[in-house]
């Protein structure tokens, strides 16, 4: 277990975990502005193969304008990252802890945002089976 994020391993295909990953943040509010399918781009730009894995850049609008609000140069560590990625025969989530990484910025507004997040975060976790 990572103290950074919230992570476990399913017996359920990588596509299909992906597929209730979206669901599950969309419930909880959350767009997801960035997807990067890792495998793909090292293998463009290094020409290498590796098991699936894809970072969803996740964003709950109301809470990262509170976020900006609090302290406007908290967009360096936006959007809330979650990833999902093969490994072996089974498939890994993680999904960012809010909370662990703004400890980083001294600001209590923008922890009781990080509070909220993780909540809606936490919900998203869960669902996945």
């Amino acid at each position: 277990m990572i103290d950074y994020g919230f992570t476990k391993e399913l017996n359920t295909p990588f596509e299909t975990v992906t597929e209730q990953v979206r669901e599950a943040l969309k419930k909880e509010g959350f767009g997801i502005l960035t997807e990067i399918d890792v495998r793909e781009k090292m293998k463009e730009k290094l020409g290498v193969d590796m098991n699936k894995y894809i970072i969803l850049g996740a964003c709950n609008p109301p809470n990262a304008y509170k976020a900006i609000l609090a302290e406007e140069n908290i967009g360096l560590m936006l959007p809330c990252n979650v990833i999902v990625y093969e490994k072996g025969n089974r498939t890994i989530l993680s999904i960012i802890r809010p909370t662990t990484v703004m400890k980083m910025v001294d600001n209590a507004e923008l922890r009781e945002v990080a509070e909220t997040v993780e909540g809606q975060l936490k919900k998203v976790f869960y669902a996945i089976k």
